[in-house]
């Protein structure tokens, strides 16, 4: 049964303006405050940057209950999805392109939380929404209502305020889509870069509905051409890797539209650009229309919900389901049970009596449970709390045995540092004494200090000669054959006139 026979009146959502049209029979007309209804059909649709298209191949082995599944998990594999996110998949299959071993499916995917920021306030306006269609496949509706021919391979291309797509049918099937990277806005945008100067988005728009390409003003038509020249280097390029990928030969037409309704030249300049016979997007869809021009997206989907369901592509990514019966819903069904009960005590007391003894039987094996589930409950914690105690007990000793560890270990590096770095001073002073003795220099007295803050560690000595050549001959000796291990200095040299001897001291600091 189709959508026009079940419901009074078909509502169609565009989700990124926020604007609806409401159908009656063959009419359509802009509506500006929506309201919630039952007897209402609710549809929508996904712009192309909205979700994910892929064309995907399976085995023919693969039973018909097990294609989702199949399609899903190669989709995560072959395009790299993000395996934390719980996507929403739909698909449909590709006819045209199966083989003896495959078939082939084109899948939409789509990520929930797109669905839940772009459609709320859609559903806030209206509560529910019936259809969620990606917008390539509303063009179906065209082949099915016979609008265009089935045979040959048409183009569509189509752009809105913050989108703009391009979508292939081939033989009334569907191919490929692809988003474009100029909407109106960006288009907008890049034209003001373009002209150098800024105008805003409705004086663009309105250039574009009322003089198209050849504005009066020549700085506008001038940029005009440069932007449609980028623009169609973009899709003449999407058009020639569809071409290659599904081995289409020619385009039959190209039908171009926009938002803002049929641009003048618009489709002349495709033509001469893309070498393709181009039309532009307005269709008859037979409608009734308000005076105020109704959008050739929402008149597609009025088509499309019109449909029958064998008729059209069955994907549908609507998570706002209407509310079901009265008698289906939770509520609905504690209010029956309720009145049910109530007028089955009412009638039979037995009955009201016989429910009350049911709920204390149900209570009684509850508490049987409870008393079960407390007691292992008890029983769990008690475990728990002697193992928490032996933890601490065991973390407790582990501590001990660190410290003692660390004291030792510390008590082993002073006795090793001792060992290998402490002085020796007899030794020292006997080696000394005889350096002393072969340059004919007497040691009057030796010191020894030792700094604890730098740990530094020195000789002293003081000594004697009768001449200042043996102290320098001395020193000059010292430092070449103990430089590796000292580092030498030599106070001033005085002279004793009552012993006629040399004095000074000699430093060795240990390295």
């Amino acid at each position: 049964m189709s959508k026009q026979q079940t419901f009074s009146t078909i509502i169609s959502a565009n989700p990124y303006r926020n604007d609806f049209c409401i159908g009656t029979l063959n009419s359509i007309s802009n509506i500006a405050s929506p309201s919630f209804s039952k007897e209402q059909y609710a549809i929508s649709f996904l712009n192309t940057k909205g979700f994910i298209s892929a064309l995907i191949g399976i085995s023919k082995n693969i039973p018909e209950d097990d294609v989702y599944d199949a399609l899903e998990n190669k989709a995560y594999e072959e395009l790299a999805l993000d395996m934390a996110i719980e996507y929403q998949f739909q698909y449909i299959e590709a006819i045209n392109n199966s083989t003896e071993s495959e078939r082939f499916y084109h899948i939409f995917i789509v990520d929930p939380l797109t669905l839940e920021q772009e459609f709320l306030p859609t559903v806030q306006a209206i509560k529910y929404i019936d259809q969620i269609v990606p917008v390539p496949l509303l063009l179906k509706s065209l082949y099915v209502k016979e609008i265009l021919e089935s045979s040959g391979v048409h183009s569509f291309i189509y752009f809105q305020e913050n989108d703009a797509f391009l979508t292939i049918y081939r033989d009334g099937e569907f191919v490929y889509t692809k988003s474009l990277k100029y909407s109106l806005k960006q288009m907008h945008e890049r034209f003001c870069e373009i002209l150098g100067e800024i105008i805003d988005l409705e004086s663009f728009e309105n250039i574009l509905s009322t003089q198209g390409l050849n504005p009066s003003n020549p700085e506008y038509q001038k940029a005009f051409f440069k932007l449609y020249g980028e623009v169609f280097l973009h899709i003449n390029d999407i058009v020639t890797y569809a071409k290659r990928a599904f081995e289409i030969k020619q385009f039959d037409t190209i039908y171009l539209g926009t938002a803002v309704g049929v641009i003048s030249g618009l489709d002349e300049y495709a033509q001469t650009y893309l070498g393709l016979k181009a039309q532009s997007f307005d269709f008859d869809y037979g409608f009734k229309t308000s005076s105020t021009s109704v959008d050739q997206i929402h008149q597609l989907m009025h088509l499309y919900a019109r449909l029958e369901s064998e008729e059209r592509y069955e994907c549908n990514f609507t998570i706002f389901h209407r509310p079901p019966p009265f008698a289906k819903r939770d509520s609905g069904k504690l209010i029956l049970v309720v009145a049910g009960a109530l007028a089955a005590a009412l009638l039979y007391p037995g009955t009201y009596w016989g429910l009350s003894y049911v709920e204390e039987f149900h209570y009684a094996l509850m508490n049987q449970e409870y008393q079960k589930v407390h007691i292992e409950k008890i029983t769990r914690e008690q475990t728990i709390n002697l193992k928490m105690a032996n933890k601490n007990a065991a973390q407790a000793l582990l501590d001990a045995q660190k410290t003692a560890y660390k004291q030792k270990q510390d008590t082993l590096i002073q006795v090793h540092d001792k060992k290998v770095n402490y002085p020796m001073k007899a030794k020292i002073a006997a080696d000394f004494t005889r350096s002393f003795n072969q340059y004919r220099v007497k040691l009057q007295s030796v010191g020894y200090a030792e700094d604890s803050n730098t740990s530094v560690k020195a000789f002293s000595f003081m000594l004697t000669a009768t001449s200042t050549q043996d102290i320098t001959a001395l020193l000059k000796h010292l430092t070449e054959t103990k430089r590796d291990k000292y580092d030498f200095g030599l106070e001033l040299i005085s002279y004793n006139e009552t012993e006629k001897s040399y004095l000074s001291e000699l430093k060795a600091v240990l390295k």
